[in-house]
């Protein structure tokens, strides 16, 4: 195992899956080589990116792709830009991305990047010359079938659409370089709601296996309030669940009544998000209750089900205890490794024990992103695919083939974990998503002679 104190993110995210796939590995020494080999990326890209500010000023930001893994298929992960993003954060997410995108059943491998350029405060044509510079340099390294990047955080639709642009200009081709592009020029429908709406067809089948139940008055937490945030909060609305909490990085909103947030609600916080502003600036009428730089899981007395849907690590253990106590059965991670290792711990905990799913009172069933939100990434997937045919798939047809991939993804994980972790009748979806991902890929190295 890799031990990188500097990387701790990262060194997060290996021992987070070496500890759930011990009893594979214990059965199957072979695959402990496999292991230390794939921990190690395939090639990393680091690059410097001058930009030119408004006032003529030259700004300089560091710029990254880290492509980890393309056994699979070519490279595929987002570019996020942020403060924070730095080589530690793109490997933890590359490599969580190898195995998520295992998991949709899709060819494709896996990769991260992006830059420390910060969105916030910058004007269009700011962002604009950021995108064309960071380009400039990104463009020498990928390819429709090499790598194909798509968004991230702080990285949208109008991200895309420069990015996209200056790869046109660049390379003189128009080709399906990036997902996640414009409706009108090779983007796919259900794209931006798909991660969301995954998260919520996945916690369909956990609901379904654990409790014989739906989301019909399920309570519902959720964090953050980007895109998969609005879109799972969507869709629990339109399947008669009531989402109680939002957030941002200031802190977060807590519905005052059982019936939540409404769709013009969640429309409403969009249009604040396109705009950048806080969710402070949500008029509504005295409905909701604001916990400055609080996160929602110690806020509400009685709830059904969490979905961490903001950023990585934003469910510490004393949180994960609040949420059990307050009668959460269902946690589903919509961020990236959105629950520290000790939460799961705890969430993993409450299976032990549990003899049958009929005596299952007092569990709380814990899904890890990988497998949760790999929906985003299946449906950047399908969008490659339509490229590669020039052809548009419908609404209707994306959402449907994105739920079977979500079922797939779930059964996938369920029975993994049936089959080697035989510890509950509860299964370790943690578990079933690490082995089943990593043995998906690490059988495709070893036949391509990376390890043997």
């Amino acid at each position: 195992m890799s031990n990188l104190p500097s990387e701790p993110e990262f060194q997060q995210a290996v021992n987070e899956i070496a500890s759930t796939i011990e009893p594979f590995l214990a059965k199957n020494p072979e695959y402990r080589r496999a292991f230390e080999v794939v921990q190690i990326p395939e090639r990393i890209i680091q690059f410097r990116v001058t930009w030119e500010r408004d006032d003529g000023s030259i700004a300089v930001n560091r710029g990254y792709r880290v492509q980890f893994n393309s056994a699979l298929g070519p490279y595929k992960g987002g570019l996020r830009l942020h403060p924070t993003v730095n080589l530690s954060v793109l490997k933890f997410l590359g490599f969580e991305q190898i195995f998520k995108n295992a998991l949709t059943g899709l060819s494709m491998g896996g990769g991260k990047g992006g830059s420390d350029f910060d969105p916030k405060g910058k004007t269009d044509a700011e962002i604009r010359r950021f995108c064309y510079a960071f380009m400039l340099e990104l463009s020498r390294h990928i390819g429709a079938d090499t790598d194909i990047p798509a968004g991230d955080i702080g990285t949208g639709g109008r991200e895309i659409g420069f990015l996209f642009g200056a790869y046109k200009r660049y390379q003189n081709e128009f080709s399906g370089i990036l997902t996640g592009k414009g409706a009108d020029w090779g983007g796919s429908f259900i794209r931006p709601e798909a991660t969301g709406y995954g998260l919520v067809y996945y916690v369909t089948e956990m609901l379904r296996d654990l409790d014989n139940t739906d989301w019909q008055g399920k309570r519902v937490l959720i964090s953050g309030a980007g895109n998969v945030a609005q879109y799972a909060a969507l869709k629990v609305i339109e399947l008669g669940g009531h989402v109680l909490t939002l957030s941002d990085s200031t802190g977060a909103l807590v519905a005052k009544d059982a019936t939540g947030f409404t769709p013009a609600d969640i429309a409403a916080i969009a249009d604040i998000k396109l705009r950048r502003e806080p969710l402070t600036t949500l008029q509504s009428e005295g409905r909701f209750e604001w916990h400055a730089g609080a996160r929602p899981w110690t806020l509400v007395e009685k709830a059904d089900v969490a979905l961490p849907s903001a950023t990585q690590n934003e469910v510490s253990a004393d949180e994960a205890k609040a949420l059990i106590a307050a009668g959460v059965r269902y946690v589903a991670e919509g961020s990236n490794m959105g629950c520290t290792q000790e939460a799961i711990d705890i969430f993993e905990s409450t299976r032990s024990g549990v003899a049958s799913l009929s005596s299952s009172q007092g569990v709380c069933y814990y899904a890890p992103g990988k497998a949760a939100n790999c929906g985003g990434v299946a449906v950047s997937g399908l969008e490659m695919g339509q490229n590669s045919q020039r052809l548009k798939w419908s609404s209707e047809e994306v959402d449907q083939k994105l739920k079977n991939i979500m079922v797939t993804a779930y059964e996938n994980c369920r029975d993994t974990a049936k089959a080697h972790v035989a510890d509950s009748a509860v299964p370790s979806l943690v578990a079933g998503a690490n082995i089943a991902g990593f043995k998906k890929v690490v059988d495709a190295m070893r036949d391509q002679g990376d390890w043997w």
